[in-house]
């Protein structure tokens, strides 16, 4: 079964990382073989918020689409994602983010996954690896450019 973590620490805030990473409907700009993202469904409970995402991703010939469920804590500093419908026997994703003082964060990604086809796992399984090995240098990039680069001189 397919496993990915990931921990950095970050030149942006937690609560930075934490919006950047809700910001679900981004995610086709920057997130390596995401080809669209539709929010099907927001919940606001408080400072907590549920989504319903269709995420479709691509890799050559091959596009899948899948649903989850997305939960936002801004309390917790947390972002998880469940599998509820697609291509997966499971897709389990999690963000925490850490503040660590001034505009730095610890940033910590995990992700576990598993095809419902041994054929599709084959044929998607080591792109996925691939990209969600590049998930979080593609998140401080995106951070970079909606926030700033940390040490940049203003123009």
């Amino acid at each position: 079964m397919p496993h990915f973590t990931a921990d950095r620490e970050v030149d942006h805030s937690a609560r930075q990382m934490l919006d950047l990473v809700a910001d679900v409907e981004a995610y086709p700009k920057f997130v390596p073989l995401c080809e669209a993202l539709k929010v099907r469904e927001r919940r606001n409970n408080g400072r907590a918020t549920t989504l319903i995402t269709d995420m479709t991703v691509g890799y050559k010939l091959f596009r899948v689409t899948f649903t989850t469920r997305v939960d936002i804590d801004a309390d917790s500093l947390r972002v998880t994602a469940a599998y509820l419908d697609g291509p997966f026997h499971h897709l389990d994703t999690e963000w925490r983010f850490e503040d660590r003082g001034g505009d730095r964060a610890g940033v910590h990604f995990q992700v576990d996954y598993a095809f419902k086809s041994a054929a599709l796992s084959g044929l998607m399984g080591a792109a996925f690896s691939r990209a969600f090995r590049l998930f979080s240098d593609a998140f401080v990039a995106r951070a970079d450019q909606v926030y700033g680069r940390a040490g940049a001189i203003a123009e």
